[in-house]
């Protein structure tokens, strides 16, 4: 029943999550919110919130590990699993941005983060403050570059959501909030049942299995686009992802419930793991061709994940 309960919950979240980007969406529209704007905030905090809702069910019902390997997990998952996959499917190529902000954004937080939970084994209330700060002040620079470059970043933003009639607008919000509830329920359910009739921990189901499941959107939407030749929003996405993991979800879930570390392979393993795969994209960029990832290198982002998985489990 564990794996019953995983799959359906895999399956309510992405559902509440595509309900709620919808619902979010309109209502921003409704409300003349800029494209720009709505893709940057309202878009990349709604498709966080299956990672919140299960690090948040998680926290509260004591399986912190869980919050934690979710987003580590996810994160690793991000850069190895779904990167090295869309550089096998088209060679990326990567804008300044890059660069000049997001991979020196997405490894400021990854360290933070580090130091966080290595300061007193736990993301309080505090910290988690100090990282929706961090947030916010990325997303006014974005917002800032963006208006100054006069172009619309949130191509994904459908504008005939601005048609959608108030009453067809909450029953979507509902839909979403109910499966989104529903799904991190049996999902933090099939973790732990899972992990007892294994004998493994929670915290290798959460990098694992949960942040693979978790991580099914960011997969779809970057093979998506690097089959459609938009090679620069691949990489962008997974590094906002990223970003928001960390600084939304967990800052989030920290001010609601402060998280603590059950597992010390969190710090000792699974945060390096983070760190590192994270911090490798940079010479992997730079080195054999410069602002191009190929087909090489997406095989050995994927072969990195596959050593981390079998570690992980063994």
């Amino acid at each position: 029943m564990s794996i019953v309960y995983l799959l359906i919950g895999f399956v309510l979240l992405v559902i509440g999550g595509e309900f709620l980007v919808r619902s979010s969406v309109a209502l921003s529209l409704k409300l003349n919110i800029s494209r720009m704007v709505i893709g940057l905030t309202v878009v990349s905090f709604a498709t966080s919130a299956p990672e919140l809702l299960v690090s948040l069910q998680a926290a509260i019902d004591g399986f912190s590990d869980i919050s934690l390997g979710n987003v580590i997990g996810s994160n690793i998952a991000n850069i190895g699993l779904v990167l090295g996959l869309t550089a096998m499917v088209s060679p990326l190529m990567v804008d300044r941005d890059f660069y000049r902000i997001n991979w020196p954004v997405m490894m400021v937080f990854s360290i933070i983060l580090y130091f966080f939970l290595l300061s007193n084994n736990e993301l309080s209330r505090i910290e988690g403050g100090a990282l929706l700060l961090g947030l916010a002040a990325y997303l006014f620079i974005l917002i800032k570059r963006s208006r100054r470059k006069d172009k619309v970043v949130a191509e994904e933003v459908d504008e005939s959501l601005r048609h959608v009639r108030g009453f067809k607008m909450t029953i979507w919000l509902l839909i979403g909030i109910f499966a989104l509830w529903g799904g991190s329920e049996l999902l933090v359910k099939g973790a732990v049942d899972l992990a007892t009739q294994l004998g493994i921990s929670e915290r290798v189901v959460s990098v694992t299995i949960i942040a693979v499941g978790t991580s099914v959107p960011e997969l779809a939407a970057s093979l998506i686009a690097a089959i459609k030749k938009e090679k620069a929003i691949s990489l962008g996405n997974l590094i906002g992802s990223n970003i928001f993991n960390i600084a939304s979800v967990l800052g989030l879930t920290a001010i609601i419930k402060p998280i603590a570390i059950q597992s010390s392979e969190i710090l000792s393993n699974d945060m390096f793991w983070m760190l590192g795969i994270a911090f490798v994209l940079l010479p992997m960029l730079l080195i054999p061709k410069f602002s191009e990832m190929g087909r090489k290198e997406g095989f050995a982002l994927i072969l990195g994940y596959s050593v981390f998985i079998i570690l992980t489990i063994l």
